[in-house]
């Protein structure tokens, strides 16, 4: 776990480095990296952290995108087993989709590490890596009832079905939530971690719930689309909005005034931790984790802290 105020992460070239392809030649072999979207900076960031792990301890490493397709997906793990990789890391399109694509490179005999999402099944990757969301989303929640105040209708952006994270970060603030019976939640849209359809599923919602003063979001990208809503009706001043993933340009809202939280995940931690647990298994057929699944806890950054935040989805002291 990592509770601590300061977390370690990789440098900020993570995120201004562009995902690119490097040939398989070197002595370590080829670690092929799946994850969803890089035009989100958090999977830019995963990528990038990762492949630069990979290259640090001997491997050639390339990074391809599902764009959260299991058809996609399935093809890209395609490439690695006849690229023949040593292993893969790989952020999962859906949690039981990605199931088969999971399997078919275990057939292949290339251990799977899974960062970000799960899948569900144990058994099958070598290890599971992800953010503690029902603790993330906790922390998240009372800050947002703390912004907001104990009274009022609310509404809810909600991440892809297909994704477990989603309904963990729900039942995380909802958790919190319940415990003042005088919020109410009037309404909620499913906008799949997406700006463009976050703030299309605001202006569905405005117009719906006129009178809310809060929306809880699933990760930034729909938190800031649906600030991108609310400016355009003029009602960012009266309807506060809650972030999650601890982005850049989350960070640029929070400075501004505009959001009133997100929750850093500590995603270079366990993208690096992927790949050197790859790097344990491939020489020792171990992971040195006690545990498939393991848990890595959230920070949370406001105003009072906003300064703190030093690179991509770092926080220091």
């Amino acid at each position: 776990m990592y509770r601590s105020a300061r977390i370690l992460m990789l440098s900020a070239f993570a995120l201004a480095a562009p995902i690119v392809a490097a040939t398989a030649a070197s002595a370590g072999g080829l670690i092929s990296i799946i994850v969803i979207d890089p035009a989100n900076p958090y999977w830019l960031t995963e990528g990038n952290v990762a492949k630069a792990e990979a290259e640090k301890l001997g491997y050639t490493a390339t990074v391809g995108a599902s764009k959260a397709d299991t058809n996609t997906e399935s093809k890209l793990i395609d490439t690695a087993i006849t690229n023949k990789s040593v292993a893969i890391i790989l952020d999962p399109a859906d949690a039981s989709g990605s199931i088969g694509a999971v399997k078919k490179a275990i057939a292949a005999n290339i251990p799977v590490f899974l960062v970000n999402a799960e899948i569900n099944q144990e058994g099958l990757a070598k290890a599971q890596l992800v953010s503690n969301n029902a603790q993330g989303a906790a922390l998240g929640g009372q800050q947002w009832v703390t912004a907001i105040g104990e009274k009022g209708n609310y509404v809810e952006l909600l991440g892809a079905p297909s994704d477990n994270n989603a309904a963990t970060r729900s039942n995380g603030y909802e958790t919190v939530i319940s415990q003042y019976p005088d919020l109410k939640k009037v309404g909620s849209e499913v906008a799949n971690w997406d700006r463009t359809q976050g703030h299309d599923k605001m202006q569905s919602l405005l117009q719906a719930h006129p009178d809310i003063i809060g929306v809880t979001s699933g990760n930034d990208e729909m938190a800031l689309g649906a600030i991108a809503a609310l400016k355009e009706a003029g009602k960012l001043a009266s309807i506060k909005v809650g972030g999650f993933d601890g982005s850049p340009d989350a960070v640029a809202a929070i400075k501004a005034g505009d959001l009133q939280y997100t929750v850093l995940q500590p995603v270079a931690v366990y993208s690096a931790k992927a790949v050197q647990q790859a790097d344990s298994f491939i020489k020792t057929g171990k992971t040195g984790a006690a545990t498939e699944k393991q848990l890595f806890d959230c920070l949370l950054i406001t105003k009072d802290n906003v300064d703190k935040y030093t690179a991509p989805f770092t926080l220091s002291e």
